[in-house]
């Protein structure tokens, strides 16, 4: 009898402790969703963009509408363009507390190799489930390191298409025909028009030859898969046919005047405000040339260079990623899930204060107020899902459908998903990187003969370990390769 009095006791305490352990675990749970004693969380957020007067007023309304749905606040502190690149990374690399910051290109993928962001594919399954139900795939799929996702891209245009952007005043004053323009070659006969009869004038704004390749660091360097024919083996571009035509072309172009004599120097950015150039390259989105031409203040028109492609640097120009420093990533997500699939946030976030930024007219477009323009200008394209934000007044109505048709007729480069890790050849790199600065500017703007310069260049290139480059990402690529579905 007593024996079995022990064994019922016994059997008692360890089912007391079981559910005092449950407890725990539940309050520990709900500590790291809630923060301490069920207490609102305070998300810290780091992005891009130059400070403005009315942050704080809008991120009142902000943290109202927050605490509401998932009980968390947001302090978004914006760091100016000129800084962000060296403050953004001391933060990072001294290990400072916060929740999530905006992050992109080289930056992203070496930051997450490196540890310094959270991977999110179980929290896109579970705190991000609707974020995940609505952002193109591709855009996920093209951020990936090693298989997993370590952070939200902005959803928008993922692709990428090259154009040959005009001013349209010119091309009608000397009716000029730009649908027949396909290639570099095609430009000629326009730039002489240009050169003989407006002396106020730049033909070609400078900027670089556009080439069919898809770069493993950008188009200044010599690795690159071929966008037509072999897209399995990495290339030096600069040893093709191709590129050395169309260079000779652009050396053709320079003799005849129709760059700047400084144009491989040259720091101008050829601002569109500035009415002084008749064609230059740029990187097309629907609707691109109203947006173009609104902020120029005069039209400008463009014809593609190349069909809409999927690189990874055009998923990857705009990314959240959650810190691995953060105190409370899962509320992170929360948020991150909402800004991107709240229509009232994320227009909130982005335009301000309805009747104060901005106001909305019967169809539901809006327009901007003087205090949008001089007190919360802040960068669209670095916040988060654009497909939820309301249009303006002069929007074509079909806008964000147009962005999902580019994106689902583009074809996917090469390499999207492959992130090279460059540890291994670090020392080549380096080499070859300041040999890619010495040499591609004046190339590529056809400043200097390329039949004399680029047997030089490759020389150079070979002389710093070009091949055992090429050898390394080839090697991780066929790996990559092997492991996709």
């Amino acid at each position: 009898m007593m024996k079995k009095r022990l064994v019922l006791l016994l059997a008692f305490v360890l089912s007391i402790g079981t559910i005092l352990s449950a407890c725990s675990s539940k309050e520990s749970s709900s500590s790291e969703k809630e923060g301490k004693n069920g207490q609102s969380y305070e998300i810290k957020w780091y992005t891009i963009g130059s400070p403005q007067k009315d942050t704080d007023k809008v991120f009142k309304e902000v943290n109202k509408y927050l605490k509401k749905k998932i009980n968390a606040t947001v302090k978004m502190t914006q760091i100016d363009w000129g800084d962000w690149a060296q403050k953004s990374q001391v933060m990072i690399n001294s290990g400072e507390p916060f929740d999530i910051i905006f992050t992109n290109g080289t930056d992203y993928v070496q930051n997450a190799q490196k540890g310094a962001f959270l991977a999110i594919d179980d929290m896109l399954k579970n705190e991000g489930k609707e974020l995940k139900e609505v952002i193109d795939p591709a855009l996920l799929e093209g951020i990936k390191i090693n298989g997993k996702i370590y952070g939200v891209p902005t959803n928008k245009e993922a692709a990428r298409q090259s154009v040959y952007t005009f001013n349209k005043r010119l091309v009608e004053k000397y009716n000029l025909d730009i649908t027949k323009v396909k290639t570099l070659e095609d430009l000629e006969p326009m730039l002489k028009v240009i050169k003989e009869n407006e002396p106020s004038i730049t033909p070609l704004a400078t900027f670089k030859a556009y080439l069919p390749y898809d770069y493993i660091f950008n188009n200044e360097m010599p690795f690159a898969f071929s966008l037509e024919g072999d897209r399995d083996h990495v290339i030096n571009q600069f040893e093709t046919d191709l590129t050395m035509e169309t260079y000779k072309t652009m050396h053709k172009y320079y003799k005849a005047g129709y760059l700047k004599e400084d144009a491989a120097t040259s720091k101008d950015s050829w601002p569109m405000d500035v009415e002084n150039w008749f064609v230059r390259m740029g990187d097309l989105q629907p609707y691109a040339d109203l947006l173009w031409s609104r902020a120029a203040k005069y039209d400008v028109v463009s014809v593609p260079a190349e069909d809409p492609t999927t690189f990874n640097d055009s998923v990857s120009g705009a990314i959240q990623a959650i810190s691995a420093t953060s105190k409370n990533p899962k509320k992170a997500m929360e948020f991150l899930n909402l800004l991107n699939t709240d229509p009232y946030l994320r227009n909130l976030v982005d335009k301000g204060i309805e009747g104060v930024h901005y106001e909305k007219n019967e169809d539901g477009t809006i327009k901007d107020l003087p205090a949008r323009i001089d007190n919360y200008n802040v960068p669209t394209y670095s916040l988060g899902n654009h497909f939820v934000l309301y249009l303006y007044e002069n929007d074509p109505k079909d806008k964000w459908d147009k962005f999902k048709e580019f994106n689902e007729s583009a074809k996917p480069a090469p390499t999207l998903g492959f992130h090279f890790n460059s540890d291994p050849v670090r020392s080549e790199i380096a080499s070859i990187t300041n040999i890619s600065k010495e040499f591609y500017p004046a190339l590529a703007t056809g400043s200097v003969d390329p039949e004399e310069y680029l047997p030089k260049y490759n020389k150079k290139l070979k002389e710093a370990g070009i091949d055992k480059v090429l050898k390394e990402i080839q090697k991780q690529f066929d790996e990559w390769k092997s492991k996709q579905k």
